[in-house]
């Protein structure tokens, strides 16, 4: 294969991830908390001997879109939605994750936790306890009251360099070393939506599709024209 091929295949390649990558966003149009994502390409040039450099396309960077959503009102006592910056931390088997999807349930032990069972974690990082058959109110800064009285702070949490968050599964991000962050507000009774533009991520699959398609035509041509050379050759 030519240079011209390996270019193209480096860039086919990128191109199928982003697919990917704009596929997951659309899928999760409805999940609450959910953070869309992006590709990064890079640029990678390569030196040959006695000719031009190769210049080849890399697409393995995601970038996370933290834009506020917009919140949905569900009165449950136990759905929380983030106004401003920050994250809800869970303890899951991988380890403390962050997440701004906030549907929680007290747990049989009473303790708050995610529909996959994670725990929900206050803001000295251990689990947030709720009386059973108590009237549970949550304040913009976390504080739990039970039937009045005071019995815990939800936390608020980010990553210590903005630059380590990394998107693990679903909703789940690591954030490596973590701090409270005091500038977000909790709205109970809400729950964030996702911050997926439906019509953008549908005319970025579209064009995706077709410069992928093009991309496949010139490879395509390449090989044509390939066989056509050795075929002259062979004669």
């Amino acid at each position: 294969m030519d240079s011209a091929g390996y270019v193209a295949l480096s860039r086919q390649s990128g191109l199928m991830r982003e697919m990917q990558i704009v596929a997951n966003n659309v899928a999760n149009i409805s999940t609450n908390g959910f953070r869309r994502e992006g590709l990064v390409f890079a640029e990678h040039v390569a030196g040959l001997d006695r000719e031009p450099s190769l210049s080849l396309s890399h697409g393995n960077a995601r970038i996370t879109d933290l834009t506020q959503a917009g919140v949905t009102m569900t009165g449950g006592t136990f759905d929380l939605a983030i106004q401003g910056d920050g994250f809800f931390l869970v303890m899951t088997p991988e380890g403390e994750r962050l997440t701004r999807a906030g549907s929680f349930t007290p747990s049989v032990d009473g303790e708050l936790v995610t529909p996959e069972g994670y725990q929900l974690l206050d803001a000295g990082g251990a689990p947030v306890f709720v009386p059973p058959g108590a009237a549970i109110a949550v304040g913009e800064d976390g504080t739990i009251s039970a039937n009045g009285e005071a019995v815990g702070q939800i936390g608020l949490w980010q990553p210590g360099d903005p630059l380590a968050l990394r998107h693990r599964s679903g909703t789940l991000f690591d954030g490596g070393m973590v701090e409270p962050v005091d500038t977000g507000k909790i709205m109970q009774g809400f729950l964030e939506e996702s911050n997926v533009n439906p019509v953008a991520e549908i005319a970025r699959m579209i064009e995706v599709q077709r410069t992928y398609e093009m991309g496949q035509k010139f490879l395509e041509a390449e090989d044509s024209r390939a066989r056509n050379v050795i075929q002259t050759l062979g004669q």
